[in-house]
């Protein structure tokens, strides 16, 4: 069992996490930009999405970049677990 303080020292878990927050910066990208392109065709032909109020709309914006990152994130660490479970499975 691992003590509370080792997780600065923890290689695995420093590496897993950098993983994670790779994959969560390339999600939000990745589910912003259509996002983005959507809000800006949105704003040229609906009056109803020119009609909402800015706070809203960004809102919107956000939502759809969490759930990417979140997502992103999830996948590659996903990944990322099953290399370590092959990499010590070849090391046996």
């Amino acid at each position: 069992m691992r003590a509370h303080s080792s997780l600065s020292k923890d290689t695995d878990a420093n590496a897993a996490a950098s993983e994670a927050f790779k994959g969560a910066a390339v999600g939000a990208a990745k589910y912003g930009l259509p996002l983005a392109l959507l809000a800006l065709v949105g704003l040229s032909i609906s009056p109803v999405y020119r009609a909402l109020t800015v706070q809203f709309k960004l809102f919107i914006q956000m939502s759809g970049m969490t759930l990417g990152g979140m997502v992103e994130a999830d996948r590659r660490l996903r990944d990322y677990e099953s290399l370590v479970r092959r990499r010590k499975r070849v090391e046996r």
